[in-house]
């Protein structure tokens, strides 16, 4: 929001953990007329926070999650109410009663150690050191976290409240917000029953009422509020005496994630917590008001208890904790929580409604993080940490139905404790985006994973035979039964064809933008790092960037006419951002307007790539196709191809010959089957993205989201090729210049495994001298050159040639960091094949 300074009007609805840790964080920035608005009463505004056991903990596989976690922590360390810390540091203590609990926690270590979290992994007889309650017979080793502890969290509110009051911010309470003011797409004001409250800012903190509140802005909200049932014992004889205040605590917070179970001390008694019930989805729009009596036992977001859920968890507290067996129950209820289709929260502004932000699905545990990154992208217009994981606008559309939100939230739920792998797919909903080719690549075995609704082919079942057929070495390794899961050897006889003759690859779901309008060169000029503006038929990778020199995300735009291009991006975040630069740019010169649409759904796309990709388009078009006369180059051409009107573009990402060719929807099996027939005598076979993956590593290509984000620029990410030097005034620019090349703290680098077998997986972290120097972003098996790799974000320090180790589940596995690209390094390949095809 440019236009946006501290004496804008900001209304905050909700004045949660979330919502006053936000006014806090702006007026530390200076900002001054603030409004926070709720429901509820000051003592107890009855939400989510108002319930909430105050477990704070940074394990977490996201980084971005995890610093959250790190930053609340800090936070709530410097808070003091009426004498009293706002947090307790008593640590944490993650126990494992099954083998493959244990395994898990080795990986938790791992990605702890990345992120910067000081972490142990401990054996059964230090856990009941820390923790003299357990069962030893049970627990088989634990991982502590000295740094977790425990949140007051409504204290944390009321001090918050009285500290942002005395700089000026306005609380109004016992005020319900019944609609958005707006006008010319921009948010107005907030109506109340007292009336409308102007505003040029609106931020909806409203937790699991956010729904409702999304609604009253015409913006889905895709958020699910559920019960989760927490309980309070009786006095347990064995905790008499150990805690001075009635919800003191001086053991480490507990977490049984085997059986879905989380443990406190309060005082003599215990408060649990339990995942493992079935889900209970909740109304937010069905619950009632927060009433002006409203109690700890009464109010909105605590639902009457039902035992019965609860008895499984009761016996498995005992079983753990022997120590309850001479307790009881004395209180317990189901206190709503919010829930999201991928489990993490939504931060960011409205994709349709300017001045509209969000900050909904956040659990105490991150709620001072989130509040200060949203301060960072309203005052500053990016937040230091990276927010693509919790981007309000990531969905894709049918990701925002409810009944997508509601099964997804509620599979979410059942998996909050769960080990889940990192390729992990879900059993439903699926089968919601079908690509025209999805039938033969049914016939063909195709095995589908998810990605954006879409079902996506990793590998075929039918090249099974060509395993057997490849040179030895090309033939795949062993792998561990982690890594080896959402794998087959298949890929690398995908990858061997790829490379020795040709494969077509399905690139469907691939997001495609059209942007268009005599404004649309002036808007690509100015948002991008390169020139765009070529003939039509051009072709250019470029970045976008965010004001700090940033990667916003790495686009490919395409000049189909000279007021039309395709772009093919990396998602809903990107069409957001386009379509909020496309208004605001035809709001200022109507003549210059653009729009901006997502023609996804309504075209296909299939990568033909491989040495002898060229035979194949030979025998299909009677017109030449692009980048064949002369070196192989990126550029566009319209080509009929069977009958069938295609744009074919010369794309070299995976190291070899070859072309996307884009087509409408209608014509899509038709153009497989074409080139499907055409492709036979040359020995195409079709490939997943399995063996994509491997291949755009082999030769360096970077994932934009996994390999690099926002807190990465450029010369970081090692894409100082995208960013044109002679070329100013876009976005970043400034920034970039004021960023000596050089000087970077880190650095993306590619490395290879040393005994040519052992897989990781990404987020590891990579040791050089013993300590830690950087973490892993990325992996596969390279199938060309016989050995894994990994891409991996390092410290400056680290060079070419140097020695590291990475952990992978407690073990550290040599490697070296090398040259990139591991393919073909010279370019010499593509080189001869296209003086061969020449000639």
């Amino acid at each position: 929001m440019h236009n946006m300074t501290p004496m804008s009007n900001v209304v905050i609805i909700g004045a949660g953990i979330v919502g006053t840790n936000l006014a806090d964080e702006l007026v530390s920035r200076g900002w001054m007329n603030i409004t926070v608005v709720d429901q509820g009463p000051q003592h107890m505004p009855g939400g989510s926070t108002s319930h909430a056991p105050g477990l704070c903990f940074a394990s977490n596989p996201s980084r971005t999650m995890t610093l959250f976690a790190q930053y609340t922590v800090e936070k709530l360390l410097s808070l003091e109410f009426d004498g009293r810390k706002c947090f307790n540091q008593v640590g944490g203590l993650e126990v494992a009663t099954t083998p493959e609990r244990l395994e898990e926690l080795k990986r938790k270590h791992g990605f702890a150690t990345s992120w910067g979290v000081d972490t142990r992994l401990v054996d059964a007889d230090e856990c009941l050191k820390l923790y003299p309650l357990l069962n030893r017979d049970l627990v088989l080793g634990g991982l502590h976290i000295p740094s977790d502890g425990l949140a007051s969290a409504a204290a944390t509110v009321q001090l918050l409240v009285s500290r942002t009051r005395k700089s000026g911010v306005r609380y109004l309470w016992s005020t319900r917000v019944t609609g958005i003011e707006q006008a010319n797409d921009h948010v107005t004001g907030i109506v109340t029953k007292a009336g409308i409250i102007p505003a040029d800012i609106v931020v909806s903190c409203a937790g699991f009422w956010g729904v409702e509140v999304g609604a009253l802005a015409g913006l889905p909200i895709p958020l699910l509020p559920m019960a989760h049932q927490y309980v309070k014992t009786t006095a347990v004889p064995a905790q008499i005496g150990r805690n001075s205040l009635p919800d003191g605590a001086s053991l480490p917070i507990l977490r049984h994630q085997d059986n879905d179970l989380y443990f406190r001390e309060l005082g003599e008694r215990y408060g649990i917590g339990y995942y493992g019930h079935r889900p209970m989805p909740v109304a937010a729009s069905l619950l009632s008001t927060t009433p002006s009596d409203v109690d700890e036992r009464n109010m909105p977001s605590r639902l009457k208890f039902t035992p019965a859920d609860f008895d499984a968890a009761w016996k498995l507290s005992q079983d753990l904790l022997p120590a309850l067996g001479d307790a009881d129950i004395e209180d317990g209820f189901n206190g709503v929580l919010s829930f999201t289709p991928d489990g993490f929260p939504l931060v960011g502004q409205s994709p349709a409604l300017d001045g509209f932000y969000v900050a909904e699905a956040v659990w105490v545990t991150h709620s001072a993080g989130v509040a200060r990154a949203l301060a960072e992208l309203m005052t500053i217009g990016k937040s230091q940490l990276d927010l693509s994981c919790c981007e309000l606008s990531r969905f894709e559309q049918t990701q925002l139905t409810p009944s997508y939100v509601n099964e997804a939230s509620q599979q979410n739920f059942r998996e909050v404790y769960s080990i889940v792998h990192p390729f992990q797919q879900r059993n439903s909903p699926r089968n919601l985006r079908l690509g025209p080719f999805y039938l033969r690549q049914q016939q063909l075995g195709a095995v589908f994973l998810e990605a954006s609704a879409w079902e996506r082919p990793e590998w075929y079942e039918v090249n099974k035979t060509l395993v057997n057929k490849l040179p030895a070495e090309w033939q795949p390794r062993k792998r561990d039964a982690w890594s080896s899961r959402y794998y087959s050897p298949i890929v690398a006889a995908e990858a061997w064809k790829t490379r020795t003759a040709v494969a077509v690859y399905d690139m469907t779901s691939m997001c495609r933008l059209e942007i268009s309008g005599p404004g649309a060169v002036d808007l690509l000029t100015r948002l991008t790092t390169s020139d765009v503006s070529g003939k039509p038929g051009s072709v250019s990778y470029t970045l976008l960037l965010d004001d700090h020199g940033g990667i916003r995300s790495d686009i490919v735009v395409i000049r189909v006419l000279d007021n039309s291009f395709q772009v093919h991006a990396n998602g809903p975040t990107d069409l957001a951002y386009f379509s909020r630069e496309a208004r605001e740019q035809t709001r200022a010169a109507p003549g210059r307007f653009v729009q901006v649409r997502d023609i996804t759904g309504s075209t296909c796309c299939l990568g033909l790539w491989g040495p002898r990709s060229q035979d194949v388009m030979a025998a299909m078009c009677i017109d030449e196709p692009p980048g064949t006369a002369g070196h192989p180059r990126l550029q566009a051409k319209h080509v009929s191809i069977g009958g069938i009107p295609t744009v074919a573009i010369r794309m070299l990402y995976v190291g070899e010959l070859g072309w996307e060719i884009h087509a409408s929807a209608d014509h899509g099996l038709r153009l497989w089957d074409t080139i499907w027939q055409a492709g036979q005598p040359h020995g195409m076979i079709a490939a997943g993205q399995s063996a994509l993956c491997s291949l755009r590593m082999e030769k360096g290509v970077r994932i934009w989201g996994v390999d690099m984000s926002t807190e990465h620029d450029p010369y970081e990410a090692g894409l100082e090729f995208a960013v044109q030097d002679d070329k100013g005034g876009y976005v970043g620019a400034d920034a970039l210049k004021r960023r000596p090349r050089d000087e970077s703290a880190r650095r993306l680098r590619c490395l290879t495994i040393d005994d040519g077998c052992s897989m990781v997986l990404g987020k590891e972290p990579v040791y050089l001298d013993g300590g830690p120097v950087g973490y892993i972003t990325s992996a596969a098996f390279g199938h060309a050159i016989g050995r894994p790799i990994a891409f991996a974000t390092l410290a400056r320090r680290v060079n070419e040639g140097d020695a590291v180790k990475i952990e992978y589940f407690g073990r550290l596995i040599p490697a070296t960091v090398a040259a990139e690209p591991l393919f073909d390094p010279q370019g010499n390949r593509l080189k001869a094949l296209g003086r061969v095809h020449r000639l």
